[in-house]
């Protein structure tokens, strides 16, 4: 009645479960009959490879790379921000993505023509690593309980960020200063400043990248299942979404309102009315 959205719904729905259920140990009955919300489908917002160049012409060489990395090898923002040197692969040209969204490892492609502009940010990054080991700065966080396992890999190059922050920051689980990568923020407030730089009237996001890179692909002729593995889908309908976004070039469809326009006794007429 309120119109909130279907999330919004599911979200109190969820909390006031978890309320009854572990807070007041209480169970609730008839949960059966409850109908939930259901989720609208909307169609991801995509832009042009010309879009995309504009927009990664916007962006500040600080994060140029980035953006072009998640563009290029169809990322999450997370994904692309928590890489670490040995996730990279320049012979192979391809990048392991770690316990991505599901807890899945999964590789993609990296750009042949990122591969001289990522291998020489990281020879400057490696003096960064340098530096704070001869300062004995603690090393990297490691994933789950790998900090115990494998005691002072966290100081080891093949662990340290490939986009590391610039300053150091406190652990909030330990406590340690310890220098983490990117954060999320940093990136996202830049590319919304780009886009209104480029121009683009689009709600675009640093997560539009990974769509236009799923739409370009098969706009491009790659097969659904090709594009479902290297963006780490479990189902392949969640992948199908791009080829409704992707269905007029694909299909080569003209509105028939182009062929009204082309008739020698219509064209002017028409045209100066839109003009008008």
């Amino acid at each position: 009645k309120r119109g909130v959205a279907a999330a919004t719904q599911r979200q109190a729905f969820n909390a006031l479960l978890f309320l009854f259920r572990h807070a007041l140990n209480a169970e609730i009955h008839g949960l059966d009959d409850v109908v939930p919300s259901s989720r609208s489908k909307r169609l991801p917002v995509v832009l042009s490879p010309l879009e995309v160049g504009a927009v990664l012409q916007a962006l500040g060489d600080r994060y140029r790379l980035m953006a072009s990395l998640i563009y290029g090898a169809g990322l999450r923002l997370a994904e692309c921000l928590s890489l670490r040197i040995k996730d990279v692969d320049f012979d192979r040209e391809c990048i392991t993505v770690r316990a991505g969204k599901g807890d899945k490892d999964r590789e993609t492609v990296l750009p042949e023509s990122l591969v001289d502009p990522l291998k020489r940010h990281i020879s400057r990054i490696r003096t960064l690593h340098e530096r704070d080991r001869r300062e004995g700065i603690a090393g990297v966080a490691l994933p789950d309980s790998l900090e115990k396992k494998y005691r002072g890999a966290g100081s080891e190059w093949v662990w340290f960020w490939v986009f590391p922050s610039d300053k150091l920051s406190v652990d909030p689980r330990s406590n340690v200063v310890r220098r983490h990568h990117v954060y999320h923020s940093s990136l996202q407030k830049a590319f919304r400043a780009a886009v209104g730089r480029a121009g683009i009237a689009k709600r675009a996001t640093v997560h539009t990248l990974r769509h236009s890179f799923a739409t370009h692909l098969i706009e491009n002729g790659y097969d659904i299942r090709t594009v479902q593995e290297l963006l780490g889908h479990s189902h392949v309908s969640t992948t199908m979404i791009y080829t409704h976004v992707a269905r007029k070039n694909k299909l080569a469809v003209s509105s028939p309102f182009d062929a009204l326009c082309e008739m020698p006794d219509r064209r002017a007429g028409i045209a100066g009315d839109q003009v008008r």
